[in-house]
């Protein structure tokens, strides 16, 4: 595992979309595991400044996205092909057919998450996965639990990340309760891992790279992976 520390989100987002970059030159048609959150939206800006300036083409890149909240469709604005979007694909020369994001309005949970796995399967998964974390430590949205989760399923979200969520929605009874995530071992199926957080998130980050691998962290299963990358502000 590689760790690097920042002074500040510029600096984190420089350097992570530098990485990311890096992964589209080197094979143009790889695919990207992409996350959404705060976090990721200093990266995706500098990737689409990197586009703007000729330096990166995305015509052949495909993308996986880690997770989707459940009922909500692709044009509501706080779902995550949304935020997608409105951050990336409609900024860069992405195709769009490319681009999967589970289908929160799927009325059959169980079909849909055996639909994204298989589909991330069909893909050979991410080449390189960028991934945020939660306060609790949940990467995606595989909350705090008593194992790992070993594929995409449908996951009912804990108090504090519907709170932490609340601040994006008109009012907290608005939160989706429960999402579609990546399972702990498809996100570990990746090639590369890269892992960003920001100062508030320097706590937990430590705690999932350097404690005890429980699935009660469940960024801790990262230490398992053999190509993981973590960028955060720890000043």
């Amino acid at each position: 595992m590689k760790v690097i520390k920042v002074k500040n989100y510029e600096e984190l987002s420089v350097m992570a979309a530098s990485i990311i970059g890096a992964q589209v030159i080197n094979k143009p048609q790889c695919v990207l595991g992409l996350a959404t959150g705060s976090t990721p939206i200093g990266t995706y800006e500098k990737l689409a400044e990197a586009y703007n300036n000729g330096i990166l083409d995305f015509s052949e890149v495909k993308s996986i996205n880690l997770d989707e909240y459940c009922g909500l469709s692709g044009d509501n604005n706080q779902s995550y092909r949304y935020f997608m979007n409105e951050n990336l694909f409609n900024k860069v020369n992405i195709d769009k057919e490319n681009t999967f994001v589970p289908d929160g309005t799927a009325s059959d949970s169980e079909k849909e998450c055996e639909r994204y796995e298989a589909l991330c399967a069909s893909l050979g998964y991410a080449d390189l996965q960028l991934l945020g974390i939660g306060h609790n430590g949940h990467i995606g949205f595989n909350e705090p639990d008593s194992a790992f989760a070993a594929v995409t399923h449908c996951v009912k979200l804990q108090e504090s990340t519907i709170n932490a969520n609340s601040r994006l929605f008109e009012k907290k009874e608005d939160v989706p309760t429960s999402a579609f995530t990546m399972g702990i071992g498809t996100i570990l199926k990746a090639k590369k891992i890269l892992l960003v957080g920001g100062a508030d998130k320097k706590d937990i980050i430590e705690k999932a790279i350097y404690g005890d691998v429980t699935p009660e962290v469940p960024a801790s299963a990262l230490q398992l992976h053999k190509d993981v990358t973590v960028i955060y502000v720890a000043e």
